[in-house]
This record gives structure tokens, sequence and C-alpha cells, in this order.
């Protein structure tokens, strides 16, 4: 029943006081004793009102995609669910479920070394936790090698997905826990560098007696720790799911290499060249070839400032004879002429400071002038971030690199080595390995008039056709694993050949 205030009780001080009954027969009439205030105004009654409303209808619309009653089937477009919603809803990640297992102790890793001589390490160090049922710590990374970069491991890898993506395999945890590490700030545990290439008997018969003696082992050299060869495959397959789906770099690393690749491929094909002839290269290997007297005195003063750089006394044309030293810009010069590599092609210098600067590139730069490097392609201001920080610009270049048409190291070091079997594993993509010891006696020859021109690039390209980073069996040397091929230049375990259709883990 809706009650009207009529005219009659309204003047100029407002609506006057109603007193109202209610009686059986629905009459209204005055009562004395009985007083009605209109608490809620008409427009909060109206808003109740349609709230009341609006949730009567959302839940009958509930009702209907769960009972799917045939008078709600041709409800406005707005209360369906449009195919488009698909598309913008995010993917639901599937997490792997946890390993259950005893926890033997736990795994302290402390890497050494550069970016990607760390990222093999630490697939290692995974592997090792897993085959000896252990917990495995965040690895802390080298800070004091001679790049002195700050970076920690979630500063250059997404932790969060290293950690998620390996749960069914082995525990890993940030730091340890409160009782856990306070044992170890009294020093009760134990710290060693593992002998280098041992297999897992090892580890089973050396390392895990004493993860069960002292609950916490540090391993504080991981450079080259376990076999090439030899090895469980289910251990191997573990070190290339580390290493090729479990060690995502950050967002921001991964985003920096979009960017300079989009900006290479608006220009046509490239090539990446890892032009290995930076300071600490050259004095770390004794090689000088190509250097004035100056510059190799600041070579090998560099290199005795370094009391973890071994050798010392170092014959450079020897050990550049012996295919041992990087190629210098100008011997690059000389192999992507005679391999024919187009002059006018786009070479991203994957590379730190090169040593003599501007001097030292003016042949490759003559021959080839579409050169470029992160700090021509971006503006200053996105490199801003990564200043300082070598480990995260070789991340980028790592992952520009991935992306190359052609992938060209002028040394075997580390870089080359992990990037090589990446390649590998993404459906052989071509990656000319220079044969050094070959090469340097050629450019010798016909430096010294004793090959022409085609006779030279006759020979490159026929000593090279068959290094091109296609499919071959790792060469297993018994009892000199150093020397053997390297496992993540050529994760053999984990690859597919050419005929079969590729698969990404």
């Amino acid at each position: 029943m809706m009650l009207r205030w009529p005219k009659d009780y309204s003047d100029s001080k407002g609506i006057k006081i109603m007193e109202l009954k209610v009686l059986a027969e629905d009459k209204v009439e005055k009562h004395e004793s009985l007083i009605v205030r209109p608490r809620i105004k008409v427009w909060m009654a109206r808003t109740i009102t349609i709230v009341v409303l609006w949730t009567s209808l959302v839940q009958l619309v509930a009702l209907a995609e769960l009972l799917g009653p045939s008078f709600l089937k041709g409800m406005p477009h707005c209360f369906s669910n449009p195919v488009v919603g698909n598309f913008l809803t995010p993917a639901k990640v599937v997490l792997p479920p946890k390993r259950v297992y005893r926890n033997n102790g736990y795994l302290l890793v402390s890497c050494n070394g550069g970016l990607n001589q760390m990222r093999a390490a630490i697939c290692d160090m995974v592997a090792i936790a897993r085959h000896l049922n252990v917990t495995l710590v965040v690895p802390e990374l080298d800070k004091a090698s001679f790049w002195a970069d700050s970076s920690d491991f979630k500063d250059i890898f997404d932790v969060d997905h290293f950690i998620t993506s390996l749960r069914d395999e082995v525990r890993i945890i940030k730091q340890l826990p409160p009782r856990v590490k306070r044992r170890v700030e009294q020093g009760l545990f134990y710290s060693m560098p593992p002998i280098s290439w041992s297999n897992i008997s090892y580890y089973e018969k050396q390392v895990l007696p004493l993860l069960l003696k002292y609950k916490v082992v540090h391993i504080n050299r991981t450079d080259a720790r376990l076999a090439n060869n030899g090895l469980p495959n289910e251990i191997q397959k573990l070190r290339c799911r580390v290493n090729f789906n479990s060690l995502r770099f950050t967002s921001q690393v991964e985003e920096l290499g979009r960017r300079i690749v989009k900006v290479l491929r608006e220009k046509g094909p490239f090539l990446a060249l890892h032009l290995r002839y930076e300071m600490d290269m050259l004095a770390f290997s004794g090689c000088a070839h190509g250097c004035d007297s100056k510059e190799e005195e600041e070579l090998t003063r560099m290199r005795y400032a370094y009391p973890g750089w071994k050798e010392k006394v170092i014959n450079s044309e020897v050990k550049r004879k012996d295919g041992l030293c990087p190629l210098t810009p100008e011997e690059t010069t000389l192999l992507l002429t005679a391999l024919g590599i187009d002059h006018n092609v786009q070479i991203y210098i994957a590379a730190g400071e090169i040593y003599g600067g501007e001097k030292r590139m003016e042949s490759l730069l003559a021959q080839f002038p579409n050169l470029v490097k992160k700090e021509t392609l971006l503006e200053p201001s996105e490199l801003t971030y990564f200043h300082n920080h070598s480990s995260q610009m070789a991340a980028v270049d790592y992952l520009v690199s991935l992306e190359t048409d052609i992938f060209i190291p002028t040394y075997d070091g580390n870089m080359a080595k992990v990037v090589e079997g990446h390649r590998r594993f993404l459906g052989f993509k071509k990656t000319i390995l220079p044969d050094r010891r070959l090469l340097v006696d050629l450019m010798d020859q016909y430096s010294n008039g004793l090959l022409s021109w085609d006779e030279f690039s006759t020979s490159v390209k026929e000593a090279h056709a068959y290094r091109m980073g296609s499919p071959k069996t790792r060469v297993i040397i018994p009892d000199k694993p150093k020397e053997e091929d390297y496992f993540y230049a050529n994760p053999q375990e984990c690859l597919q050949l050419l005929d079969e259709p590729f698969k990404s883990t």
C-alpha cells in the first residue's frame, strides 16, 4: 500500500510529522500515541531496490550457467561468455607436483667465473642435488671475478620460475631455514671445492657422507665439476631441462633482448659475432698477436695482477699457432670475407669493449660497414639499468645470439660453447665454429704470398663445411675428460635429429 502526503500537511518549515494508525479495515486515521518518522530518503530507497534486483538477476544468471534453463539461453551477450574472453584470461599455470623425498641435507653453492660458466655450473648443481636427495639453496653468483659484477641470481634469472619449474625434481629454497642458518653462522658446516670432471659416483661416495654428517655442505667452486660423459641418461636430461627451460632470464633482460632483435630484424638478416677480443681475455690467455710493445706490457701486468690466473710466462706466438688464441679483428675480417659473408649484412658484436678500440676495428669496419652493437641500436637511457653489470649485458648478448641467422664465435670460450649447444637444441641453427689452428696457418700462408686469394678462400670454405653446428656425436676421450667435447656445446642426449619433429621443453 502506498501512502501519499497530502499537500495540506506541508508548510514553509517542511513536512509536518504525521500520526498514523492502520486499522483492520485498511483505514488510516490519526493516533496520538503512534508516531512514524520517515527515516529512509527516497533516493536511498531506490538505490537499495536496484541493488537487490541486480543481485537477484546475477544469481539467476549464475544458476542458469549451472543448470542451463532454456529461458536464460537467449539472454543478451553481456551475460554470456564470448569466445574472445578466453584470450583475455591468463592461461592457468600448471605447476609440476612437488617431489617428496627424505631430505639428506642442504647444498650451498658459490659459482665462479662469467655468466655462461656459472650457467652451466648451476645446471650441474641441480643435477647433483637431485641425485643426492638434498635441498638446494639458490646459488650465489661470483662477485669477485675480473668483471666485479654485483648482480645476484635474481638480477639475472627469474628465480621464482627456477624454483617452481623444478619442484618435481629437487627442492630449491631462497635461503636456509632459520635454525639451519644459525648452525652455518656458527661454522657447523663443511666447505669444499669438488674435483673437476667428476662422475656422479664421486658425489655419492665423497659428498653425500659429508651431507649426512654436517647437514650443510658448501661447494665453493662450481666450474666443470661434473663429467661430460658416463652419466645416467636422466642426469643428462635434467641438465638440459635446467639449461633450456628453468634458467629463464628476468623480464628486463628478455625485454631488452627482444627489442634489439626487433630492430635488427626490421632491417633484414643479421649475423652475431662473438668477437672475444677484450682486454681480460687477452691477458688471461697471453695472446698478444697484433699488439704493440706497450699493449703487450699492459696485458702482462694484468695477468700478474690476478693470482687466480696461474699461467704467467706465455709465448703468444706459440699459443696462436696451436689455435689457443682468439682471432684478432683483422683475422676475423679475413675469415668472414673468405667464407663469402655478404659485406652489407648486419653484424652484431656480441662482446664487451674491444681491446684497442676503434683502431683495431678499422679493417673489419672497412669490409663490413654495418657493424652494430647494443650501444648503437638503443638509446643510452635504455641501457642505464644494465651499466656496470657485465653479466646482465652478457645475458642480453646471449639472447640475441640465439636469435641470429648465423652465430660465429672467434674463441671457444664458455659463451661460445653454451650458445652453440643452445642453438643445436633450437633445431641446429647455423653456428660457424672456426678451426683456429688451421686458419692461422692458412692466413700466414696467404699473408706471405704462398696462397692466392682464391686458394685461401676455397681452403677456408672446405675446412668449415662441416663446422656449422650440424648434428654430430660428442667426442669421448677416456681418462681425459677435459679434452673431450663439452657437454653443453653438444648435449646430444637431449637433441632430436633433423628429420624428427622438433619438440621444445
